[in-house]
């Protein structure tokens, strides 16, 4: 039996009876089974989309010379 493991960056498999004699080692390393790694969905607000809009400065009129 293979468990999957990830450290953020990288997932790798490693056999179920290896990484449970070895947990330290792993826990040393940031490597932890993907099923414990719970991602947080955000939804997004208009606030947040507010917040994050550049205002565009007015284009300059140039004179050209005839």
């Amino acid at each position: 039996m293979d468990i999957k493991l990830t450290n953020g960056k990288k997932i790798i498999t490693k056999n179920k009876q290896y990484y449970e004699r070895n947990t330290n080692h792993f826990k040393i390393n940031g490597f932890v089974p993907v099923d414990e790694v719970k991602k947080e969905i955000k939804k997004a607000t208009v606030k947040d989309i507010s917040d994050k809009v550049v205002k565009l400065k007015p284009k300059k009129k140039t004179r050209k010379k005839t």
